[in-house]
């Protein structure tokens, strides 16, 4: 049986590669926060667009909110809010790039909080898949970067360390959080859900940083709008890859989704060797592998 979840992914990491493209290209013009808030903000009118047509148009019914959903929204949004400031707070670490690394940790504690909270269960053959992919996904981050194996050996008890675990606990935590809320909409198809759960946490979200930004970097939040142009191909990039992923959620397993979604570190990896014709080492080529043999496991046996 086709898993339509799996091409749904592929697509959601694609967009989620473009969005992060074009907000490197923004900061040129905005703050780190601001470029952040972007995401949300310009995200949050299309999304609603999405709904209203989903609702008038297709005649879908508004899925029934309870409390169980707003509790897994909120927590969601405050998390992946949080993972940002905490990841900022990383950059600033000496040794950042260790931190960075042991955040790659993250699928392996979806995994964990999933089955502790949803009670999704994780197969052999999954297990096998997430650790082979993450070690991959860590071997291309030594690669590309100062840090070596041993390095993270030693590093394990660095304050650098602690932040990128906690970095990855958060971004886990907000993936299993908004599954949890799109599961606990009790009507509805996937479509309906997906959009809805979206739609509340973007505007959750767009308060939290707007508020963010009003206390501590007023300048921002004109700078946001006065950057329109770019700042709208980031919204789209953004609104396309969140609906891929909150509707590979509905579908299936966090943590097989987010395993599959690491395809992005490959498509990143193709850009730099064909567009900005980087060379590549053993290493790489090496993290790429396992990546892949982990996306394929999970796609035939997960």
């Amino acid at each position: 049986m086709f898993s339509y979840w799996i091409p749904i992914t592929i697509f959601a990491a694609f967009m989620q590669n473009m969005r992060s493209a074009l907000q490197k290209y923004i900061k040129e013009y905005l703050s780190t926060a601001g470029a952040a808030y972007v995401r949300f903000i310009y995200a949050l009118p299309l999304a609603l667009v999405l709904l209203g047509v989903l609702v008038f148009q297709f005649g879908y019914d508004l899925p029934r909110i309870n409390l169980e959903f707003l509790i897994y929204c909120l927590l969601g949004s405050l998390t992946q809010v949080l993972f940002t400031f905490i990841l900022l707070y990383l950059f600033s670490l000496r040794n950042f790039a260790v931190g960075t690394t042991f955040s790659k940790t993250e699928i392996l504690q979806i995994a964990i909080l999933g089955l502790i909270l949803l009670g999704d269960e994780v197969s052999l053959f999954g297990v096998g898949a997430i650790v082979v992919g993450m070690t991959g996904v860590v071997i291309l981050s030594t690669a590309q970067t100062s840090v070596t194996l041993s390095n993270l050996a030693t590093s394990l008890f660095e304050k650098s360390t602690l932040v990128g675990l906690i970095c990855g606990a958060f971004l886990g935590s907000s993936v299993v959080f908004f599954r949890g809320a799109t599961l606990a909409l009790e009507d509805g198809d996937v479509m309906i859900r997906a959009a809805f759960t979206l739609s509340v946490a973007l505007i959750i979200q767009t308060i939290m940083m707007g508020i963010y930004l009003l206390l501590h970097e007023p300048g921002q939040m004109t700078a946001v709008f006065r950057h329109w142009k770019p700042a709208s191909a980031v919204g789209i990039a953004g609104f396309l890859g969140s609906m891929g992923w909150f509707t590979a959620f509905t579908l299936q397993n966090a943590a097989y989704v987010r395993a599959v979604g690491q395809i992005e570190l490959i498509f990143t990896f193709i850009a730099s060797v064909v567009y900005f014709r980087e060379k590549t080492s053993a290493m790489e080529l090496a993290g790429i592998v396992l990546i892949l043999v982990a996306i394929i496991t999970i796609v035939l046996k997960g």
